[in-house]
């Protein structure tokens, strides 16, 4: 499409009034409270970056960073809640932070104990940085404790205490701390790891990869047998039963072939979504610190390998905002090379002032910081820049300007590292050769800069990273895709709950999607080149991980699509193909019916019939009707154990015949923080397949009947028998959610919900304290007790049986 009679757009972000959603986002996220719009906010932390300037620069540094911001160089979410605002919350958001192989001190390598560790990651979340581990260290169940005279419990024993920790401290701003848990491939509880996931409630506080190396991914194609091995000596029993020491010291606990080994992983991946996989030695190999430092773990989300104490520094640039002439209007269109370097520029100094600038919650992390000064810029909204561009996010073109974006970035944020060095001074771990040497990331910058470090050093040790940029992409970049991924929906509708009880709707649109219709463009007929995430095949996303790669000095966080019916032995090739790729890692998402038994702590239900094409509301729909489709979006608040828990989501309807809307499609948007977040997108994706499948009804009644053992959940309210609206209570967070849905969808079909299925929703105040005990049969809480030989419910008042 091209229109040569429209004007030239310079920003084309400039030309849309901001959405209610970015507005509500801003005010409830990051606004403070003497702050009444975004330029309030760029100001704060424009004045806080520059603090950390020579007095007589800050003012003309000030302005520099204000600018920047407001031309599409933010922080990450840590950094525009938090800075400028005295608040002893850190700026970092994620940290990587060691555990040793004793109980409390220091073991032989000088690593923190396990309580030691738990104590330091216990304050770094609760000044809200998330934390990455690598839990290798520690001994395998079985192996001796000279010490004690005992055996050891093994790592996944230690990472049970750790999930609960993190489930009870609340970090600065009321965000609870993500955690990332590591194990290498030849560890020998590597199984146990790789499988603790499937038992319903385990690890819900963490992300976990496993750490593979070369050596075991040539094993794996020879066909080759597989040692587990560690340093710790096994028990008696281990040993009477074969366990060996090597040539090398280590013990051998059992071999298994390496086919059998990956096999468990992928199976895990395939039907529960994890582990993740680590790629340690291609992390190593292109580590520009890797004569001085050993990475062995990420942070939670994957886009930074680091090592002991080391942080996420992290600023996206907004790509959106460096598109020329979108969608052909007013000419062919362009990306403002040159407007992003310079932007680029400015935000390495930016996130270099950040590191002197934050509070750290330890004084390992601020002296790991200061010593090598790595720095992550970033972008976000490419899926949306592509389409703007006219160009398809899963063809061989729209990966080319990716990586050319990519590329440029690099070299302006390296020649800008450079300019800093002569000004300020290298990071004082500098040392030419090693940072130059064959085969780092450095080693394949251009000549010129090469040559430029050599004579000047370089201030930052690292400087690129591509994460997810979650609500900061909403209300900062007017819902412009998030990180590197493509759009998962163009627009939907939301529904907010006003103080007064009435209920104000409207549509929240993809900022690309928003951008087309404002120009002119026909929205019910979208271009071939708006393709969404689901719309396109894994191998698309994974090569566009290779494209972008290449040109990033630390990692990219995506999630690689796959759809349900993936054929398994292809999808075991995806890693394959990730590793020769030379990408650090790999996480995918296969929707599938064995996460919902997960979720529901039983087997797997059989598959329904498929209902009669004859009815509408039941027919089979193979995929998602192509364009917009009328949704509703809603703010769910709960209570758990832990406090109030607030989410969004979104559910979008098909008209059929008869007048009628059918629920076709569910998810919960990007970037939500809390620890369910991953669940709940996987109960979303679930959902969306029965709903197209027919057997919506079903798979929601089998989520009322979900139980956990973290407590009874309240949500809504019911009306007894004499008038008295009472609290309603579920047996689990995803009993709650289901509950929530139905209410949703009866809502916009003009419905009154059953009152079996689901009661009618009602926010209410917080719960006051009841007292433990059985499931109440009224009002679901586990708060039954016998009073004055009655049972009775602390929570509802509801009366049983006397005896």
């Amino acid at each position: 499409m091209k229109r040569d009679d429209a004007p030239a757009l310079l920003d084309t972000t400039r030309v849309l009034p901001p959405q209610p959603i970015s507005e509500d986002v801003l005010a409830e996220k990051y606004l403070k409270d003497d702050e009444r719009t975004i330029d309030d906010l760029y100001r704060r932390v424009a004045r806080a970056l520059a603090s950390v300037e020579a007095e007589p620069l800050r003012p003309e540094w000030e302005a520099k960073f204000l600018a920047n911001l407001q031309a599409g160089a933010i922080g990450a979410g840590r950094i525009m809640s938090a800075a400028g605002t005295g608040l002893e919350a850190t700026l970092i958001n994620c940290f990587v932070q060691p555990v040793g192989d004793c109980i409390q001190g220091r073991d032989d390598d000088g690593l923190p104990g396990i309580y030691e560790a738990l104590r330091e990651a216990a304050e770094t979340m609760r000044r809200g940085g998330g934390v990455g581990y690598d839990f290798s260290a520690i001994r395998p169940r079985g192996a001796e404790v000279r010490a004690t005279a005992s055996l050891a419990s093994g790592p996944c024993s230690y990472m049970d205490v750790f999930d609960h920790s993190c489930a009870t401290v609340e970090s600065a701003g009321a965000r609870r701390g993500a955690q990332m848990g590591v194990l290498r491939i030849d560890h020998p509880d590597v199984l146990e790891f790789i499988t603790a996931k499937r038992t319903p409630g385990r690890w819900s506080n963490f992300n976990v990869s496993v750490g593979v190396n070369d050596a075991f991914m040539r094993t794996l194609a020879e066909g080759g047998s597989w040692d587990l091995v560690h340093r710790a000596r096994p028990g008696a029993a281990l040993i009477e039963a074969g366990a060996h020491q090597r040539e090398d010291g280590l013990w051998v606990y059992r071999s298994i072939a390496a086919s059998q080994l990956w096999d468990t992983v992928m199976r895990s991946a395939y039907d529960f979504a994890e582990p993740g996989i680590l790629f340690l030695d291609t992390i190593d190999r292109e580590n520009n610190l890797r004569w001085c430092e050993k990475i062995t773990a990420t942070n939670p989300c994957g886009e930074q390998p680091l090592p002991a104490y080391g942080c996420c520094d992290l600023g996206p640039v907004v790509l959106t905002r460096f598109v020329r002439h979108a969608f052909g209007y007013g000419g062919t269109p362009a990306f403002d090379f040159e407007g992003f370097e310079r932007a680029v520029a400015t935000q390495v100094r930016a996130l270099d002032n950040v590191l002197d600038l934050t509070h750290w919650p330890l004084p390992q992390q601020q002296d790991e910081a200061r010593a090598k000064r790595r720095i992550g810029v970033g972008f976000t909204g490419l899926g949306d820049t592509l389409v703007m561009m006219q160009l398809r996010y899963d063809r061989e073109e729209g990966r080319q300007l990716a990586a050319q974006i990519a590329e440029r970035m690099r070299d302006a944020a390296y020649a800008a590292s450079v300019d800093l060095a002569i000004e300020k001074g290298a990071f004082p771990k500098f040392e030419a050769g090693p940072y130059l040497d064959q085969g780092t990331f450095a080693s394949r910058l251009p000549q010129a800069l090469k040559d430029r470090i050599r004579t000047h050093g370089i201030r930052n040790s690292h400087l690129l990273s591509i994460a997810p940029t979650g609500t900061v992409s909403l209300a900062f970049a007017d819902n412009a895709s998030n990180g590197i991924e493509p759009a998962f929906s163009w627009t939907y509708r939301r529904k907010k709950r006003e103080g007064d009880g009435s209920r104000t709707e409207y549509e929240v649109m993809d900022h690309a999607w928003r951008l087309y219709g404002s120009l002119g463009g026909d929205t019910t007929r979208l271009p071939e080149y708006f393709v969404s995430a689901l719309e396109m095949d894994a191998g698309s996303h994974l090569a566009m991980m290779a494209a972008v790669q290449p040109f990033i000095d630390t990692a990219i966080s995506k999630t690689v699509n796959v759809a349900v019916d993936y054929p398994y032995d292809d999808f075991k090739d995806l890693y394959r193909q990730a590793w020769q790729s030379g990408l650090k890692g790999l996480a995918t998402y296969r929707p599938n019916t064995i996460l919902g038994a997960v979720l529901e702590a039983g087997p797997a239900a059989a598959a329904e019939p498929s209902p009669a094409k004859s009815d509408p509301m039941r027919a089979v729909i193979g995929s998602r009707p192509r364009g917009a489709l009328p949704a509703v979006a809603e703010k769910i608040s709960y209570w758990t154990q832990e406090g109030e828990q607030t989410l969004y989501i979104v559910v979008s309807f098909l008209p059929v015949e008869g007048g009628q809307e059918r629920a076709i499609e569910f998810f919960m948007p990007v970037g939500q923080s809390g620890e369910s977040q991953q669940w709940i997108t996987s109960s979303m994706r679930l959902l969306s397949l029965a709903a197209r499948g027919g057997f919506l009804d079903r798979a929601l009644a089998d989520m009322r009947k979900v139980a956990w053992d973290r407590g009874p959940v309240r949500l809504g309210t019911f009306q007894r028998a004499d008038g008295a609206q009472v609290p309603l209570w579920h047996d689990s967070e995803v009993a709650a959610i289901a509950y929530a849905v139905q209410n949703i969808i009866a809502r916009r079909q003009g419905q009154s919900a059953d009152a079996a299925a689901a009661p009618p929703l009602a926010t209410a105040p917080a719960p006051s304290a009841v007292m433990p005990g059985a499931k109440c049969p009224e009002c679901g809480a586990r708060a039954m007790i016998r009073k004055d030989g009655c049972e009775y419910c602390t929570s509802c008042g509801h009366l049983g049986a006397c005896g």
